[in-house]
């Protein structure tokens, strides 16, 4: 179909002679052709970029001990409340402790026994050590150094009893090896509990500092080596990320990297990377379901709003720029992201480049237009630079009148 604005002055050049218009009826006829479309650009320039990448994620616990006896016994009381905040070392159970210490009581008899006898093997040497060929034979001597060293060994093993029997009598109170929330207990006063059972007393959960496993894609991974290797992406000296919560909120704090995972994930095809959060409020809990949004460094690019385009079926962005003749010229370039209300551009694009922003909506590829420099107000409206400029200076002479 022939363009509109070609077609009028055709028609009124062949109808004028016939209808006897002359130039007037061509004049009257042109006054109908459509104008060239009036539009709004912006100009371009590449700048570092902020690269941050939104990752899927959930929380895990930065420590979590599952409370096991060690020894033997009946609960004898519960020396804690659930969900209170304990320290290492806090007692959570105490177990009836009476065979134990009745143990310890034994076991510093066997040792006061084996302290007494040691003198007298040690004095029974030392006479027959003197005496040896007057009245002791060399036999004798031999028997009496073996009697004191076995009354020695006799010892130790007595103070090594005593020192077992006392940790035992310890482990009858059972203590959190962790800072953290302890949990409801699973058992009650009066029960029977054995030493390594598979069943836990309760758990102890450390929630300040608290860890999430953020997943990124291996073939993303990939990618974003590539970008540095060829200098597109510069990496920031440290890793950090932020996170959504699953209620839509941004949690205040701010991660830091723990360490990625060496290897992939063969269900998901996923690398886990751990970042360590602050969590004085206890707002994270293990297992919550976040997104967490990772920035890795900064990169040149393109900021082209998002009203200059959309994005067409295959994923890149198209839109009108302002070519060297005037015209209205469609492109369509990948993007890396986006970032505040721009998408991030890196390739496919010039520097100074003219991306329309206004009037592009009934544009062709191909179109002339009058291109007129504008800028983008915070309210998402645009305003011409010229006529911005204008106001300023009336502002400024304004206010050196006054």
């Amino acid at each position: 179909m022939m363009n509109t604005k070609l077609r009028m002055p055709l028609v009124a050049a062949f109808l004028a002679p016939a209808m006897g218009l002359g130039t007037t009826g061509i004049a009257f006829a042109q006054a109908y052709q459509q104008p060239n479309a009036e539009v709004g650009y912006v100009v371009l320039h590449p700048s570092d970029v902020p690269q941050t990448i939104e990752l899927p994620g959930r929380a895990v616990a930065f420590e979590q001990a599952d409370i096991r006896p060690r020894v033997d016994g009946v609960i004898m009381q519960k020396l804690y409340k659930p969900g209170a905040e304990v320290k290492t070392g806090d007692p959570l159970f105490q177990l009836d402790d009476a065979s134990y210490q009745a143990t310890v009581e034994a076991d510093e008899a066997t040792v006061a026994e084996a302290e007494a006898d040691l003198p007298v093997k040690q004095a029974a040497y030392d006479r027959a050590a003197k005496l040896e060929g007057s009245g002791y034979t060399a036999a004798d001597v031999e028997t009496a150094r073996s009697d004191l060293a076995s009354a020695k060994a006799t010892l130790q093993s007595a103070q090594a009893a005593l020192k077992y029997a006392k940790i035992e009598l310890g482990w009858t109170t059972i203590r959190s090896p962790i800072d953290g929330v302890v949990d409801v207990a699973d058992v009650s006063t009066g029960d029977l509990v054995t030493s390594g059972q598979d069943t836990a007393l309760t758990t102890v959960t450390t929630l300040d500092p608290i860890d999430v496993e953020l997943l990124e894609p291996a073939a993303d991974i990939l990618s974003l080596r590539s970008k540095v290797k060829n200098g597109e992406l510069q990496l920031s000296d440290k890793l950090q990320a932020n996170l959504v919560l699953e209620n839509g909120e941004t949690y205040k704090a701010t991660g830091e990297l723990v360490t990625p995972s060496p290897t992939v994930s063969t269900t998901t095809g996923s690398v886990t990377v751990r970042f360590r959060f602050d969590n004085p409020d206890h707002i994270i809990l293990p297992g919550m379901f976040l997104r967490g949004n990772v920035q890795l460094g900064s990169l040149k690019a393109f900021l082209v709003p998002q009203r200059a385009g959309e994005h067409d079926t295959n994923g890149n962005l198209s839109f009108f720029v302002v070519d060297a003749d005037g015209k209205a010229k469609q492109v369509s370039v990948p993007t890396e992201g986006s970032t505040d209300t721009a998408w991030i551009v890196t390739s496919g694009l010039e520097d100074g480049v003219k991306v329309i922003v206004d009037g592009q909506k009934t544009l062709q590829d191909g179109a002339t237009v009058k291109a007129v420099q504008v800028k983008i107000a915070d309210d998402g409206t645009t305003q011409d630079v010229a006529t911005d400029a204008a106001s300023q200076d009336s502002a400024e002479s304004a206010a050196t009148a006054d």
